[in-house]
C-alpha cells in the first residue's frame, strides 16, 4: 500500500554559503530523494522555505530583512525563483511540480482548510509534487504561521500523512549542542515527554530561516498527535533516510491520535480573547479536565462571537489552554462570578451553560 509523505526543507539546506543565493546542487540532491520516493510508488509533497533567502541576491541584500515590508518583497522576488528551480530539477525525472501558498488563514478557517485539502488532493491523484510555502507575500506579524515547520506539520495533518521528514542544517536530534563531544544522538523518541531533558535552543547555522530545533520539536508535537510518524534529519541524509538508513531521530505517532478539531484549536487556530480563570477554575479545568463555568471567570479581554476559540489564562495571566466559547465577549461581564443555576433565574434557561465545554477545550 502506498505512503503519503510530507517532506519539509529549510532554507540553509536550499542555499549557498552565508544563505546568499540557491545553490543548484543542493536543490538537485533534494529533489533526487523526492524521485526516489515517487518511483517506488509513494506520494510525496514538498514544504520548502527558501523564497525570502532566494530573493535576496536578486534585490542586493546581504541578509535576511527585519521588517516585514522587504521581506514580503524578497519573498516575492524569490518564490518565482524558487519554484522554477525546482520545476527545472523535477524535469530531469518527468515530474511536475505545481507551487500551493498557504497563509494561516487556510487552515483557521474550515471553508479555507477544506479547499485547501481538496486542491492538494486532486494535484497528488493527477501525479504532480505540491510544492508548499507559506505566502509570505501577504501573510501579516499577526495571522502567519511563523515558520515553516509548524506549517509542514500542519500540512501532515490536513492531507493524512503516514510520515512527515523534517530535513534541517543538523543530522538529528541531540541531547544537547550537537558541536558538544559529549552530545549523544536521541535516535528514537517514542514520547514527546521523554524530551524534557533535552537542550533545544539552538538557531539554524546560516541565519536565513526563522526556525531552529526547538520549531522542529513543536513541529513533531503537533504531527505526532495527529497520528503521523515523524522523522528528524539533514537534507544531505535526505535519500539514505529515505532507503531505509539509520540515520537522523525518529518520532512515533501517538497511539491516541487527537481528535482534529482539537488539533486545530490548539496549534491553527488564532484565539480572539482571554478569560482569566480563579484558582478554583484553574484546578478543575487544568487538573480535573472539566468545563469552565462562568463562576470562575475573573475577567474578560477582547472582541469575540460565541463558537470563537479564546484562550484560558491563570491568575498569572499565562494561558494554560484554548476553547471554543459559548457566549459574545459582550454578555460575559454580566455573568462572571455566578453560577448557571443564579444565571437561569437573572437572565433565561439559555445561560444555564458552561462558557466553554470541556469537549471544546484543549490544554496548552
Amino acid at each position: 500500500m502506498s505512503k503519503r509523505i510530507v517532506v519539509k526543507v529549510g532554507s540553509s539546506s536550499l542555499t549557498g554559503a552565508a544563505g546568499s543565493h540557491l545553490d543548484p546542487e543542493k536543490v538537485d540532491a533534494l529533489v533526487d530523494a523526492l524521485a526516489f520516493v515517487r518511483a517506488r510508488g509513494d506520494e510525496v509533497l514538498l514544504v520548502s522555505s527558501g523564497a525570502i533567502a532566494a530573493g535576496l541576491a536578486p534585490l542586493q541584500l546581504k541578509s535576511r530583512p527585519r521588517d516585514l515590508a522587504t521581506q514580503q518583497a524578497a519573498a516575492a522576488v524569490g518564490q518565482g525563483l524558487l519554484v522554477h528551480r525546482y520545476t527545472e530539477s523535477l524535469a530531469r525525472h518527468q515530474l511536475i511540480g505545481a507551487q500551493v501558498l498557504l497563509t494561516a488563514e487556510d487552515v483557521i478557517r474550515r471553508s479555507h482548510y477544506q479547499n485547501a485539502q481538496r486542491t492538494i488532493n486532486r494535484l497528488l491523484a493527477l501525479g504532480i509534487i505540491p510544492i508548499i510555502n507559506e505566502n509570505d507575500t501577504v501573510a501579516t506579524h499577526e495571522i502567519r504561521f511563523g515558520d515553516n515547520d509548524r506549517l509542514a506539520a500542519l500540512v501532515a495533518h490536513l492531507v493524512h500523512a503516514d510520515e512527515l521528514i523534517l530535513l534541517s542544517d543538523v543530522d538529528a536530534l541531540y541531547t544537547g549542542d550537537p558541536s558538544d563531544p559529549s552530545s549523544e544522538r536521541v535516535p528514537f523518541v517514542a514520547s514527546m515527554n521523554e524530551l524534557e531533558s533535552v537542550d533545544v535552543s539552538g538557531k539554524s547555522k546560516a541565519g536565513v530561516g526563522t526556525g531552529g530545533m526547538s520549531t522542529k520539536i513543536e513541529a513533531a508535537r503537533i504531527a505526532t498527535s495527529a497520528g503521523v510518524d515523524v522523522r528528524l534529519t539533514s537534507a544531505t541524509n535526505a535519500l539514505a533516510l529515505l532507503q531505509g538508513a539509520e540515520v537522523g531521530t525518529h518520532f512515533a505517532a501517538s497511539p491516541a491520535k487527537t481528535p482534529s478539531r482539537l488539533l486545530w484549536l490548539a496549534h491553527a487556530s488564532s484565539p480572539r480573547g482571554r478569560l482569566t480563570l480563579d484558582e478554583g477554575a484553574l484546578a478543575a479545568v487544568v487538573e480535573r479536565r472539566l468545563s469552565l463555568l462562568p463562576a470562575g471567570v475573573t475577567a474578560v479581554e477582547g472582541e469575540f462571537s460565541a463558537g470563537d476559540p479564546v484562550d484560558l489564562v491563570s491568575p498569572a495571566g499565562v494561558a494554560v489552554a484554548r476553547g471554543l466559547v459559548a457566549f459574545d465577549a459582550e454578555e460575559i461581564p454580566k455573568m462572571l462570578g455566578k453560577t448557571t443555576k443564579e444565571l437561569a433565574a437573572m437572565f433565561g434557561v439559555e445561560f444555564e451553560r458552561e462558557l466553554v465545554h470541556r469537549d471544546d477545550l484543549v490544554l496548552l
